[in-house]
């Protein structure tokens, strides 16, 4: 006999942008690489999901909603299940058919994902209807979710505080995409972006989370004259970006903002930094983070509970004040040893994480229960 598990993808889910939807894709490749015998792995995606080759390409089979996603996602916001029928379920995100079912006499689970607590923390940052959503699905998820998956313990202790999961909540760290190399034409793919050779890089948008002025600041009481590059900037918000950094007292000509790039792209302008500064000290999982530990890329980070469980000894840590990471900036880049010595740390650390490390524990979470 055969045990399925589905995993849900559903890209246009409410607050699920670009990486939780790479997020999906690698996690069902990590779960049919890792399957133990016997066992095999289908996706869940809306009628309006488009073909999604990653996906098909890589399970048994796909298993399409009778409604899109905005419908789904309604639907389940409702308790209702929108097709999705029972089983096995996984989601890598809030995005699932939560509704009451027998785990013991049907062996049906159903298991989700938060990544970060936005909607509760930071919701003038998301629209209302976002917001709204999910903490509809975290309050669904704390009667009927078998697990609760969190990719820190940092988060897995504020989400106990929002939600009684108890010992539902298990902690699975996420992973940079495997796609994340650094290409053999990066200098020509950073020339196509127009960048110049040598900066400091930093990654997010104007929302006062990301914290990106303090970065700005922290850079220009480095004292280094270093050009900086901001990559994740939405679009259309380049101009705010070009102001919070004049308003940090960095210079025009420094500053270059980029869009979402696609992974050689990232990697191709990751390998041209000379430190990546992560300034946010929020509880959200720090996708760009992880991926400069992946290419060993210097780091100096805010120091946060977060960054402390991930980065461990992969990163330089200061107090999350301008000065401090400053400062911290500066003594990085002081010595082509000390930038040599970080980027060895960092490619160290970014060995630990791995989608086929995070599957593996996914399957062994569904067996437990």
């Amino acid at each position: 006999m055969t045990t399925t598990l589905r995993v849900v993808f559903d890209p246009s889910a409410p607050g699920i942008g670009p990486d939780l939807a790479v997020a999906a894709r690698e996690l069902a490749a990590g779960l049919v690489a890792t399957a133990p015998s016997g066992c095999e792995v289908r996706a869940i995606v809306p009628s309006d999901g488009g073909d999604v080759p990653q996906v098909s390409q890589a399970v048994a089979g796909v298993d399409r909603l009778p409604v899109g996603s905005a419908a789904a996602s309604a639907l389940w916001r409702r308790g209702l299940r929108a097709g999705a029928g029972d089983g096995l379920i996984h989601s890598p995100t809030l995005a699932a058919p939560l509704v009451r079912h027998d785990r013991v006499h049907d062996h049906d689970q159903t298991v989700v994902t938060l990544w970060d607590l936005k909607p509760w923390e930071s919701p003038d940052e998301l629209s209302r209807t976002d917001a709204a959503w999910s903490r509809a699905m975290l309050r669904r998820a704390a009667r009927h979710a078998d697990a609760v998956v969190v990719p820190t313990h940092e988060l897995a202790r504020r989400v106990a505080e929002l939600a009684p999961l108890g010992d539902r909540l298990r902690v699975i760290s996420g992973a940079p995409s495997a796609d994340l190399r650094v290409p053999s034409d990066e200098v020509g793919r950073r020339r196509d972006l127009t960048l110049p050779d040598g900066y400091v890089l930093l990654s997010g948008s104007t929302a006062p989370s990301d914290r990106l002025r303090t970065g700005f600041e922290a850079i220009v009481r480095s004292g280094r004259d270093t050009a900086v590059v901001v990559i994740d900037a939405p679009e259309g918000q380049e101009p705010e970006v070009a102001e919070l950094a004049a308003a940090a007292g960095l210079p025009e000509r420094r500053l270059h903002v980029r869009g979402s790039l696609d992974a050689p792209d990232r990697a191709a302008v990751m390998a041209g930094a000379v430190a990546f500064l992560a300034a946010a000290d929020s509880s959200a999982f720090p996708w760009r983070t992880l991926d400069a530990l992946r290419l060993g890329v210097p780091i100096v980070a805010a120091d946060s509970a977060t960054h402390r469980e991930l980065l461990l000894d992969g990163a330089t840590f200061a107090a999350g004040d301008p000065g401090s990471l400053g400062d911290e900036l500066a003594g990085a880049l002081s010595s082509t040893s000390t930038v040599e010595r970080l980027a060895v740390l960092a490619a160290d650390r970014g060995r630990a994480f791995s989608w086929l490390g995070a599957a593996e524990r996914v399957w062994q979470l569904h067996a437990e229960l």
